[in-house]
């Protein structure tokens, strides 16, 4: 068959499998704003990412099939599976067995963390096929045989680089540690020359060309989403180095786990990810490096040791997320990806280095040679089949949904102002790339607060007006002559439309107070204007069945971009009824209305909590306080007892599930309370039918 045609056939396993287990609708996280970047040629978040945008583009052009989301996850699925090719012609090339090249390629590429974000529309299925690209022009730079074959592997290398770079930046790492390695063979062999080091530079810049589509794009300024500014050298600058987050961090955030913990943490989601095996055969293949025994070229196991503790520590030591919440575990643990690959060729070394140390032992080479195959392909079907239900995401769509309910349940012509990736990104999706209600405007806040927003995205924006250049809770004239306006003055240029936040309003503006409220609207809010009077039963009806969602809670796994969407729609169901108790519970509301708010917020919490036998915690929590509240009105038509049980079921129920709640104490004392008024009420009850029975 050949080695490409071994490779292309691992690779062809690799994608049937993807194609299987692919998302037909929109994934979480990125993916959204990734497409809609792609789809309307705009610039993604920094760094920009121009070659997935333009490879994104062309397949949402070329293939004729399935939606526009679907079109960009195909595209990733096969970057992926080419990943995997590479992966398997690295290895077996360097260990001279298949076997062991299937078994690199297919543990990394069905481990779960790969298989899930090889299928969705992000950028990390590229990222590691340029893994997979230097790892394997590594490995024929060492077994180039001429200064000129050198040469040429080295152009294409260095252009590979710096296309690698047009990507993930933290590929940046393995670039670094490979640029240093070949420039200390090269001169060790005489060949670093001024004009081959020019000749391999000129390389590296052409591969960055890509880049040259960012200030393309923004000058053009066709898109009716991007990211920046970079028409001028400081907007390129910016973006290309990621200073809105934060230079060689992962987000703005500066409170993030120690480097101790992260790397803790990568350890065990390793084992999880890959099995101990392949940790273990990774140490065994630089251990016989080490003792030169039965490894071929250990300069390159050295190099990709290297590589692998380099960008483990950096990552560590930049990721600055703090990992004790589930979905920031869920972003941090998708960058152990680049780390899992080189991991995972050199257990495929090590696995062939074994077998061939076994095989000089016991010079019986057939079964030994069977035994290793068996031992990969073993190993490998139960990755697949300990991962394909977990990967399988063929229907789902979950957060398409999520972004079609919030969507339809908009009335003509309203503003949305966004807040957050998962609203943010998947209406952006809907909205630009599938054409959903196009009468709806789509206005994010935090980009508001930027100086390159309103002047790019604002003409694209008709019906909407701004009452300056920049969102700021402090208005007046900058220094750069930009003029500021405040959410406040915003809403009352706008009354002539209804605007919604979703989901919740920057905590740094709070002007709207002055003349508007916030009124529940599913997983949104209304900017309703204060003088507007609130009929309490009419908005219990209007906001009752908004959204159309049938998801069982508690389903998705809690580091995932499903579970939030989940978690949203089901918060969304109990907001008007925790709204009417706030209002309730107002000192300035009359005792009438009090009455009339705690008994609508009663039945609205005693109808969706009975309505659902698994729901989420504070449900209980909130039901509990709501017949408590009830039990003081003294209202004739409610079962006083009735309300007591359920009161005490509830609080129960709450402190059994949610056993870290500091006012946990205090609730077990309330239940010894209720319980007693309970006893009081029994005897009371039973006094009163001896009274009334006959003698």
């Amino acid at each position: 068959m050949g080695r490409f045609g071994e490779a292309s056939a691992v690779g062809a396993a690799v994608a049937a499998v993807y194609l299987a287990s692919l998302p037909r609708s929109l994934p979480g996280g990125d993916s959204g704003e990734l497409i809609a970047a792609a789809y309307e040629l705009g610039v993604a978040h920094p760094p920009g990412y121009p070659l997935f945008t333009l490879l994104a583009k062309l397949a949402i052009e070329l293939f004729p099939f399935g939606s526009v989301a679907y079109r960009v996850n195909l595209l990733c699925a096969l970057l992926g599976a080419a990943a995997a090719s590479l992966l398997f012609d690295t290895v077996s090339r360097l260990s001279g067995t298949q076997a062991a090249g299937l078994f690199a390629a297919g543990m990394f590429s069905f481990a779960r963390l790969t298989w899930q974000w090889s299928i969705a529309a992000e950028v990390f299925s590229l990222n590691n096929l340029f893994v997979g690209l230097l790892t394997a022009l590594s490995l024929r730079f060492e077994e180039a045989a001429s200064p000129k074959e050198r040469s040429k592997i080295c152009e294409v290398g260095a252009f590979c680089c710096g296309l690698s770079l047009c990507n993930q930046h933290t590929i940046v790492v393995y670039v670094l540690c490979i640029v240093l390695w070949v420039f200390s063979r090269l001169f060790r062999e005489g060949e670093l020359t001024p004009g081959h080091t020019l000749k391999l530079t000129l390389c590296f810049l052409a591969g960055c060309l890509p880049y040259l589509y960012l200030p393309a794009s923004s000058y053009l300024n066709k898109a009716r989403w991007t990211w920046g500014d970079q028409t001028t050298l400081k907007g390129l600058v910016t973006h290309l180095l990621r200073e809105e987050y934060g230079t060689f961090n992962l987000a703005k955030s500066e409170n993030g786990s120690s480097m101790t913990d992260i790397l803790l943490f990568q350890v065990t989601q390793m084992r999880a990810e890959l099995s101990l095996v392949v940790p273990v055969l990774a140490i065994a293949a630089f251990l016989g490096a080490a003792a030169r025994l039965k490894v071929k070229r250990p300069h390159l196991v050295y190099l990709f040791t290297l590589m692998l503790f380099s960008y483990s520590l950096f990552f560590a030591w930049r990721a600055n997320l703090d990992i004790s919440k589930p979905l920031f575990r869920g972003v941090v643990e998708r960058f152990w990806m680049q780390s899992n690959a080189v991991l995972a060729v050199l257990a495929g070394l090590g696995l062939s280095s074994l077998f061939s140390l076994a095989e000089a032992l016991t010079e019986n080479s057939r079964i030994l040679h069977c035994l290793e195959w068996i031992v990969a392909t073993v190993l490998v079907t139960g990755q697949i089949y300990s991962n394909y239900s977990i990967c399988d995401q063929s229907s789902n769509y979950v957060v398409d949904q999520f972004a079609r309910n919030v969507l339809s349940s908009m009335p003509p012509d309203a503003i949305v102002l966004l807040r957050g990736d998962l609203p943010g990104n998947s209406l952006r999706y809907l909205h630009y790339c599938e054409g959903a209600r196009p009468d709806v405007t789509l206005v994010d806040q935090e980009m508001m607060t930027y100086p390159w927003y309103l002047p790019k995205i604002a003409k694209h924006l008709p019906g909407v007006v701004f009452p300056g250049d920049r969102w700021n809770p402090v208005e007046g004239l900058l220094p750069d002559g930009s003029v500021t306006f405040n959410l406040h003055h915003f809403l009352k240029v706008n009354k002539h439309k209804e605007t919604f936040v979703c989901i919740g309003l920057h905590e740094g503006d709070p002007t709207w107070k002055k003349a508007y409220s916030l009124w529940p609207w599913g997983s949104c809010d209304k900017l309703v204007p204060s003088e507007t009077s609130f009929d309490p039963a009419e908005w219990a009806d209007r906001t009752r069945n908004l959204y159309n969602w049938s998801e069982a809670y508690g389903r998705f796994d809690s580091t995932t971009w499903e579970a939030v969407a989940n978690e949203e729609m089901w918060q969304s169901r109990m907001k008007t009824a925790f709204f009417l108790f706030g209002l309730a519970e107002t000192p300035s509301v009359s005792r009438d209305v009090k009455a009339q708010l705690y008994t609508l917020a009663y039945n609205l919490y005693k109808e969706i909590v009975r309505a659902h036998e698994t729901h989420p915690v504070n449900w209980h929590k909130n039901y509990a306080i709501a017949c408590e509240r009830m039990l003081r009105l003294h209202p004739e038509w409610e079962d006083p007892e009735e309300l007591l049980l359920d009161t005490i079921k509830h609080f129960r129920l709450y402190v059994e599930k949610a056993a870290d709640d500091p006012q946990q104490d205090s609730i077990l004392e309330a239940i010894k309370h209720l319980k007693k008024e309970l006893r009081d009420l029994r005897k009371k009850k039973s006094g009163i039918k001896r009274q009334h029975a006959p003698n």
